[in-house]
């Protein structure tokens, strides 16, 4: 019945509905709400067809409808926004002072929905949905660039054509004996080779940096069996400005611990703590500290490596988070600590990962300002009633040893020991790792390691380097290590960074790194 009469409304408005978002709105049970939305949303969009990825683009505006709806309809309202995926909050510590009617906030901690299925039996047939899925949602992305004109798919290049575009994803590449690069590009049509010319430069270095399995564009002209391109187009990532919070905050960045290891750097954390509890003279600063973001590896674990054993001073997993536990309670408890795993944290390879298992990591699940999240996951922080917060995306950063040793100029910049340039790439492909090659992945119907949505800062760790850079306005942060040198990171070249601690004021934009070394 409920159905019936939001397609009537829809019928007499002149709305069109996507069938996914008809089950949806079905589900919110309140069809006066619904049509509220409906209503709304086709004003301020100025669009009839209502599609969920509509809904999705338009995130800011589904909050201002939210606000027109109160009492228990807003709750029905609040539970279709968690089905559309816009976000859950999972902390928001937010009081009205009713005699003002003023909203005050200390401190807003939103996190995306869980991506992680667990116990589901993996086919053929889900690599093939999650390819699919994958170079659809990148090539929606790519379809916004005014560069690619003229864009046909492949199985409707007949005769020699000229000015035409194509997306596809790469299937092959290889470099001729004349230094000519050739990839195979497929899309859902078909087939075809795209020449790139050695004698076009510019063009070369750009398909120098594509790896297999990136989701592009090419420009040129050719027939159905072969394009001969003119420009490459990257799916890329930039925002318009850098946002400013109205509230004075701050965040920090930490990551790989590596607690449990004899060359654990205990003492020099205990420093830290002592930063943040306020303990050193002069840090007034320390007052605005609201968040810490701690980007995997909290253990060493157990078992990673052959003989680990010998190089552990705490040889049981639970011991070791449980000592984690026990330097993070000593922080005030003011502060959030939102917490991802790292390939060490005795979770799954498969990305993404789940959140840190609470057998093992019981203690953590035990301290009230400790939010787990996923790896990767999408966190909104410093959201208020006038702002829309910062939106951070955490990675562990498994994947990035793939791209030092496979992508040309990353392999001559060497890579590994800067962060930052492997973290632009990504961003410029618009996925956390675009090779198949380059992690382990669970075949997801939606792949969670496309980056969708453009976030505000990018964090990562795993290469024990610290960085901090921009890239098109995005805040690029890589996390130093809390562990010294090992003979592995001495035996591959690497040169880690030590107890460094980037500090980021939500209003100002001012950071800052913090030396506990």
């Amino acid at each position: 019945m409920l159905k019936k009469e939001i397609l009537d409304f829809c019928s007499e408005k002149g709305i069109l509905l996507e069938g996914e978002v008809l089950n949806l709105l079905t589900e919110v049970g309140d069809v006066e709400s619904v049509k509220t939305v409906l209503e709304e949303i086709k004003t301020k969009t100025s669009q009839r067809f209502i599609t969920k990825s509509l809904l999705i683009q338009n995130k800011e505006k589904m909050e201002n409808v939210l606000n027109l709806i109160s009492g228990e309809k807003r709750e029905s309202i609040e539970k279709l926004n968690i089905k559309l995926g816009l976000n859950i909050e999972i902390s928001r510590e937010i009081s009205h002072v009713v005699e003002s009617g003023i909203l005050e906030e200390t401190s807003s901690v939103l996190v995306s929905p869980e991506n992680v299925v667990v116990g589901k039996k993996v086919e053929v047939k889900d690599f093939v949905n999650y390819f699919r899925n994958r170079f659809s949602c990148l090539r929606n992305i790519l379809r916004e660039n005014p560069c690619l004109k003229s864009l046909t798919s492949i199985n409707k290049i007949s005769g020699n054509r000229q000015g035409f575009s194509l997306i596809g994803i790469v299937a092959n590449k290889h470099i001729t004996k004349n230094n000519n690069i050739i990839f195979e590009l497929e899309d859902l049509t078909g087939k075809i080779k795209v020449l790139v010319n050695a004698n076009k430069k510019e063009l070369l270095e750009k398909a120098e940096e594509i790896s297999l399995d990136s989701v592009m564009g090419f420009v040129g002209s050719g027939n159905g069996e072969i394009m001969f391109a003119n420009e490459i187009v990257f799916p890329d990532a930039f925002l318009l400005e850098r946002k400013r919070a109205l509230k004075e905050e701050c965040v920090l960045f930490i990551g790989d611990f590596h607690y449990g290891s004899k060359l654990f750097l205990e003492e020099n954390f205990l420093k830290f703590i002592d930063y943040v509890n306020g303990k050193v003279p002069n840090t007034p600063e320390v007052e605005k500290i609201k968040y810490i973001f701690l980007v995997g590896d909290l253990v060493t674990g157990v078992g990673n490596y052959p003989n680990q054993e010998k190089d552990l001073v705490v040889g049981d997993i639970e011991e070791q988070f449980s000592g984690v536990a026990s330097l993070l309670g000593k922080i005030r408890s003011d502060i959030k600590i939102i917490i991802s795993p790292g390939n060490h944290d005795g979770v799954r390879l498969m990305e993404p990962q789940p959140k840190l298992n609470e057998k093992y990591a019981w203690s953590l699940y035990n301290m009230k300002n400790v939010i787990m999240t996923e790896n990767p996951s999408k966190i909104n922080i410093g959201a208020s009633k006038d702002f829309i917060g910062f939106d951070i995306l955490t990675y562990h950063g498994f994947s990035f040893f793939y791209y030092t040793n496979n992508v040309q100029y990353l392999m001559k910049a060497k890579a590994a020991n800067s962060p930052e340039l492997i973290m632009k790439y990504l961003l410029k492909n618009r996925h956390l790792a675009p090779s198949q090659g380059s992690t382990q992945y669970f075949p997801l119907e939606k792949d969670p390691l496309v980056i969708e949505n453009i976030p505000d800062i990018l964090v990562s760790a795993h290469t024990h380097k610290s960085a901090v850079s921009y890239y098109n306005n995005i805040l690029i942060i890589s996390t130093s290590c809390w562990e010294a040198m090992t003979p592995y990171m001495e035996k591959v070249g690497s040169k880690p960074d030590f107890c460094k601690v980037p500090m980021f004021n939500l209003k100002t934009r001012e950071i800052k790194i913090l030396d506990f070394e």
